[in-house]
């Protein structure tokens, strides 16, 4: 694995553990402050712009519906100054497939955005067919 394949699976972790641990400071360090950023979270309607992204995140961090989630299987693809990471996410009982987004900003990788949704019950993808 390339250093910035690991680079961008760390700040992948510190989303992961900020959103864990109900941090919204840390989670607004982890978002890019130069490129508009997306959200997609389970159920909601797509949001766009730092102001509607970083709400929602606090609406989540501060509700009493605010749970632990562990991110497990990431699997990172750099492409130049862009990388994906598709990832399975543990909320209590749930699984959820996930595909965070981040640019080179600055010498950081920072996320651009983030969806979520249900695990298919049948899936039919192979490991190798998702990314390398």
């Amino acid at each position: 694995m390339s250093s910035e394949q690991q680079a961008v699976l760390k700040t992948n972790e510190a989303f992961y553990r900020a959103f864990s641990n109900n941090d919204i400071v840390s989670m607004e360090k982890l978002w890019s402050t130069q490129v508009d950023i997306t959200i997609i979270h389970p159920g909601w309607a797509p949001l766009q712009g730092r102001e509607s992204v970083m709400s929602s995140w606090n609406q989540i961090m501060t509700g009493a519906s605010s749970s632990p989630i562990t991110c497990v299987n990431a699997r990172v693809n750099v492409l130049g100054d862009v990388a994906l990471v598709i990832c399975t996410e543990i909320l209590e009982e749930i699984e959820l497939i996930a595909t965070n987004t981040f640019v080179l900003e600055s010498g950081e990788w920072k996320l651009i955005h983030h969806q979520a949704g249900p695990l298919p019950q049948s899936n039919n993808i192979h490991e190798g067919d998702i990314l390398h």
